[in-house]
């Protein structure tokens, strides 16, 4: 497997893996749902099997704390989110919304997958798309996964401020989304194309 093709997995995997395993924890510590589940098979299936009906607040996991880590600003509290990032399109009926993740999901992972064999893997100046897109990739299939599992995304980070102005809660996909994106725009900066040297002319073509 050439070298660029191992990261791409590599990276890809770590973040889906982080991303899967967060959401487990978040599931776990502030939720409900496995309190009469004690074994890891059981925990798992009611993770990623059908979610009850929505209850508590519109939450088909029912929440039992959230976690203070600066008061002010920042706190882990378990969100579900139906939509796309940031609620995006989360009012769209579920026979619309399911189908349109669907598509855009696959058709994510197919178009990066390909960008990214464009990629020579050898120019010093590819290393920000390099990085970015295997970490978009880990991203959107982190949240694909959860899309297919239960229709809607974990989230649980939550910065505030002072409860007055709230950003929006993500996840550990959505942050390796956000970085992936921001080495692509960088990328699209910091790399050129070498230009093409010009074909000789007729006058050097006879001397």
């Amino acid at each position: 497997m050439p070298r660029k093709y191992l990261l791409l997995v590599l990276v890809a995997l770590g973040v889906i893996v982080l991303d899967q395993w967060t959401k487990y924890l978040v599931v776990r510590e502030l939720t409900t749902r496995f309190d009469d589940r004690p074994t890891l098979g059981e925990r798992l299936s009611a993770m990623y099997g059908e979610p009850p009906p929505q209850g508590v607040y519109g939450l088909h996991y029912r929440p039992k704390r959230a976690i203070e880590i600066l008061p002010e600003f920042f706190r882990l509290r378990y969100a579900e989110n139906p939509g796309a990032a940031w609620g995006l399109f989360r009012t769209l009926p579920p026979n619309v919304r399911g189908p349109l993740f669907h598509v855009v999901s696959l058709a994510a992972v197919v178009f990066i997958t390909w960008y990214f064999s464009k990629l020579s893997g050898k120019d010093p100046q590819e290393r920000w798309a390099l990085w970015g897109l295997p970490l978009v990739l880990g991203g959107a299939i982190g949240n694909y996964i959860d899309r297919i599992a239960r229709a809607f995304v974990i989230d649980f980070l939550e910065a505030h401020w002072h409860d007055k102005v709230a950003w929006p809660s993500f996840n550990v996909a959505d942050s390796a989304i956000v970085v992936g994106v921001g080495l692509l725009l960088v990328d699209a900066f910091v790399r050129k194309e070498v230009p093409k040297k010009d074909a000789p002319s007729a006058a050097d073509a006879r001397s």
